[in-house]
């Protein structure tokens, strides 16, 4: 029994519960980033999807203690990484934690997706109704790129393997090039550390207007924030390269803020944005 889809499909965009319970698009693991948006970067990233039988398998464990040494990589590559199993979700969550693993597990427990896609393992001695070992690489919009079949295990990519094709993909994206951050509009947003190398200009100086506001929330580990203003009820975003100064930057919410109001192609965006007492 041989996966019914091919390269150039698209894969379907199923909801499943992840490693928590909690109910996931696939999708969701492909959209562009908040700063993403901001930029006009709306291209999104590939992702690997692996099917696998289960935490009983040798030859699933051996495949992804691989990937636990890719996942380093994905992560400063932007691009993702799933893997499905018909187990349930409390299962999953204990054999990710064993891996060491951080990407996210799915559940197929009903076998809707495995049957769909048509590699459910009717073979299997130690449990039944596995999925095959397959690994899909797809596009950002979940074209497939391309599927290995892994029914032995020579047929599973290797992490080079998975960088060749991801890298395929992200040339394909605007924001692949340098010179696509090197312009006005994108630096107004992901501003350059130069801006600020002589000091803080006053607020003003550039001829921007000047809001004042409280800081929303602010993701320290990507360093996009939200300002709600004092004045409307429109949030507005922040990058911490728009907190003057040097190095990684970070803001607490709650904190009451003064700024600059830059309007561009994807809405309002803060600079200079200065802590008040």
């Amino acid at each position: 029994m041989t996966t019914n889809l091919q390269v150039g499909e698209v894969f379907s965009d199923f909801a499943l519960p992840n490693h928590q319970g909690e109910l996931v698009q696939l999708s969701e693991f492909t959209q562009p980033s908040l700063l993403d948006n901001k930029l006009g970067f709306l291209d999104g990233y590939p992702l690997i999807v692996v099917f696998y039988r289960g935490f009983f398998c040798p030859r699933d464990r051996q495949q992804f203690s691989q990937l636990v040494q890719f996942q380093q990589e994905l992560i400063v590559n932007y691009c993702q990484l799933v893997s499905i199993s018909c187990d349930p979700p409390l299962v999953q969550a204990a054999f990710r934690a064993g891996l060491g693993a951080q990407w996210t597990f799915l559940a197929d427990e009903k076998r809707e997706l495995i049957n769909k896609i048509n590699i459910l393992d009717e073979t299997e001695g130690e449990y039944a109704d596995r999925a095959q070992p397959y690994t899909f690489v797809l596009r950002p919009d979940l074209t497939i790129y391309k599927i290995y079949n892994g029914w032995f295990f020579v047929g599973r990519p290797t992490i080079d393997e998975l960088r060749l094709d991801l890298r395929a993909i992200m040339q394909a994206n605007s924001n692949y090039s340098y010179e696509a951050y090197n312009t006005p509009a994108v630096k107004q947003i992901r501003i350059p550390q130069q801006e600020w190398a002589n000091g803080t200009l006053p607020l003003g100086a550039n001829g921007l207007p000047i809001r004042r506001g409280i800081v929303r929330s602010f993701d320290f580990k990507t360093g996009n924030g939200v300002i709600a203003p004092l004045d409307t009820e429109e949030d507005i975003f922040f990058n911490f390269t728009a907190i003057p100064g040097e190095g990684y930057r970070t803001v607490n919410p709650g904190t009451k803020v003064e700024f600059e109001v830059v309007t561009g192609k994807f809405g309002l965006s803060a600079r200079n944005v200065q802590i008040q007492n």
